[in-house]
């Protein structure tokens, strides 16, 4: 199940806060804020969805993601890896390293990090 971007959008503030409640949620918007009610469609709608779940505490809800954030990144690269690059990471890596405008250092850290990678399973 996809979150649609104001979903998204509500989801990045409520990784950050870990934990929240509807006050603090609006506040983590930025002018113009988002109308209470939209917020709380929002927060039923990714409740439905299994995104997020909330604990009572006398009438308020504390609000808390069901989903990590790198699991839920990982399952959206990963899916765009199998639509548009016909399940292939090294297509993928190769239109990221040509197609975008990273710096020779970035190309760098890229290497280090899939170096540590590889390092890492052949020690397995």
């Amino acid at each position: 199940m996809q979150l649609s971007p104001t979903e998204e959008q509500l989801m990045e503030h409520l990784w950050k806060l870990e934990k929240a409640y509807m006050k603090d949620l609006l506040d983590a918007y930025s002018n113009p804020k988002p109308a209470t009610t939209t917020i709380a469609t929002l927060l039923k709608r990714m409740t439905d969805k299994k995104f997020i779940a909330y604990k009572l505490h006398g009438n308020s809800r504390e609000y808390y993601p069901l989903v990590k954030k790198s699991d839920y990144f990982s399952k959206h690269v990963n899916g765009l890896i199998k639509h548009f690059f016909n399940n292939s990471a090294s297509q993928f890596a190769s239109f990221f390293t040509t197609a975008t405008d990273l710096s020779e250092k970035e190309l760098e850290e890229l290497k280090k990090i899939i170096d540590v990678e590889l390092k890492k399973r052949k020690n397995e």
